[in-house]
């Protein structure tokens, strides 16, 4: 379908299909995903600048796909508008490690609490051996594989525990944290390095040890949030990964 056609498509122009979702909302839907991986990966770096213009034509949709994707974004807090200048990409900064850390030391505890007795072992060891898989490949696809793993084991120990607005809360964090991750393990070229934390709060969650698989969550994020700190940090003082780059170069493939 054309812009023209998926224009047409937006002012209702085919009525007989009333409970179809419109082809726009669809369009912007796919750029929303695409964008919102691209940008927690840190593909698209923080601070990048970018207009209305130049995504319809990367995306190739239209005005109404084009918003409803940059509508998500900005709610997310991942875009924000910059008026007659078009959008940037929202920065990453000391602060954003230091509340995401701070909220993740409240809930992981939390959640290993509440899923002590309750946890499918044989589950978790097996995400917990795929956060230690290295892959053959470029640094930035072993850390995309690690962050996917590494959310994937600890959001199972939130939904043992039974508690969805944990789930839903520890969820979000977890996405803010991958961007985090990304940035300072990415552009410094270096794929996070887990200790046996893991390991060890495996045993005292089938245990049903509360207090011991609270303490082992409280600690590993403690470690992990001095890491990424530090890695932050090195990251933001490399010009390359808070000065604009070209718009949308990441997902261009070409010089514009």
């Amino acid at each position: 379908m054309s812009v023209t056609e998926e224009r047409d498509s937006d002012r209702g122009s085919d009525a007989g299909h009333v409970l179809e979702i419109p082809s726009a909302t669809l369009k912007g839907r796919q750029a929303y995903d695409l964008l919102r991986r691209e940008i927690v990966s840190c593909r698209i770096l923080p601070g990048t600048r970018f207009t209305e213009a130049e995504l319809m034509e990367r995306l190739e949709i239209g005005k109404a796909s084009c918003r409803i994707a940059l509508q998500r974004l900005i709610q997310d807090g991942f875009v924000a508008s910059m008026p007659r200048h078009g959008y940037r990409v929202t920065p990453i900064t000391v602060k954003d490690v230091e509340e995401v850390f701070a909220l993740r030391l409240v809930l992981e505890p939390l959640a290993a609490r509440g899923a002590a007795g309750r946890v499918n072992r044989a589950h978790l060891e097996r995400l917990e051996e795929a956060c230690r898989v290295k892959l053959t490949t470029d640094v930035g696809n072993q850390i995309d594989f690690f962050l996917e793993a590494n959310r994937s084991f600890h959001m199972a120990i939130a939904e043992a525990a039974g508690n969805q607005r944990l789930c839903r809360s520890l969820s979000g964090l977890l996405d803010e944290m991958t961007r985090l991750v990304a940035l300072g393990f990415g552009v410094q070229g270096v794929r996070p390095n887990i200790a046996n934390d893991h390991v060890l709060l495996i045993d005292y969650l089938s245990a049903g040890d509360a207090a011991a698989a609270a303490e082992v969550a409280r600690r590993h994020v403690e470690t992990f949030r001095e890491m990424t700190m530090e890695k932050v940090i090195a990251s933001l003082r490399d010009s390359a990964a808070v000065v604009p780059v070209a718009p949308l170069s990441s997902l261009s493939g070409r010089e514009r």
